[in-house]
């Protein structure tokens, strides 16, 4: 009875106005706004705070727009299963990780098989990556600190050691490894909190009662690779995800234990749509080989 209403109201949400929302449902901004006004009278509620260049959901509006995101997704299920014969022809993807590194490989293998469905990536530190999970914004997730939660599916990707590293005009350049009393012995440039490298350094660094002095806080991987390229500190990465920039070169920490696994991950309950369950099944070969 209500469809219609809550169509309105979600493309509203989603997209922050009332012009993008009737561009997104190819309606009129009079009627996308009569039937939220609708929805609103009927309960006698208001589910917007009207501002002058955006709107903003209330606290009941909110509330409801979680309830609307399932209803949706629930909906976006029900037509995939119903026109099966056209899945994975064409179709999208969305994917969230903490690195483009292990993503672009299973991306390029998934393509190779599925040329008809397009990828949309997005990258964050580890809580970023999973709200977008959790918040239905993502399909499928590549990260390395993946909780404890019944919710999630999970498939281990790969495991490499941390190591540390330093522009070529450091005095360690010159160096194959370095311990970590060592390496708190320099400023660091260490990653945002949120971030699964920092989390793993500091649990080491805490374990030997190491104390250290942080350079700079960067927020994501290029930054920290930029700073430490300019001669601001040290870094410390996972050896996959070192790369190949001539501007730096890495260190092997002689007594680090901690190690960087990455995890293709999601919700169980959407693990039967046949794009994540494809994508699911090539990254599974994809490890084994």
């Amino acid at each position: 009875m209500y469809y219609y209403q809550l169509r309105a109201f979600h493309a509203v949400a989603t997209h922050g106005g009332f012009s993008k929302a009737a561009r997104k449902l190819n309606i009129s901004q009079p009627a996308i706004s009569d039937q939220v006004r609708k929805l609103e009278g009927w309960f006698n509620i208001r589910l917007f705070e009207r501002k002058r260049r955006s709107v903003v959901p209330t606290e009941l509006g909110f509330r409801l727009f979680e309830l609307t995101k399932r209803m949706f997704e629930l909906e976006k299920e029900a037509m995939e299963l119903l026109s099966e014969s056209e899945a994975l022809r064409t179709g999208s993807l969305r994917m969230a990780a903490d690195a483009p590194l292990h993503s672009v490989n299973l991306i390029g293998a998934f393509r190779k098989v599925y040329p008809g469905i397009s990828i949309k990536l997005s990258i964050g530190n580890a809580d970023e990556v999973l709200s977008s999970l959790f918040e239905f914004n993502a399909d499928i997730a590549v990260l390395a600190d993946v909780p404890d939660d019944d919710q999630l599916q999970m498939l281990p990707l790969r495991t490499d050691p941390l190591v540390a590293f330093v522009d070529n005009s450091h005095p360690w350049a010159s160096r194959r490894k370095i311990t970590l009393k060592e390496l708190c012995s320099k400023p660091l440039v260490m990653r945002e909190a949120g971030s699964k490298t920092r989390m793993t350094l500091e649990t080491e660094l805490s374990a030997r009662q190491l104390e250290f002095e942080i350079a700079l806080e960067a927020d994501g991987r290029a930054a920290a690779r930029e700073a430490v390229a300019a001669g601001i500190g040290v870094g410390v990465v996972s050896q996959a995800e070192f790369g190949f920039d001539t501007r730096l070169k890495s260190l092997i920490l002689s007594d680090c234990d901690g190690s960087m696994t990455e995890n293709l991950v999601c919700l169980k309950e959407r693990a039967k749509l046949r794009t994540v369950a494809a994508f699911w099944e090539i990254a599974t070969s994809h490890v084994s080989q």
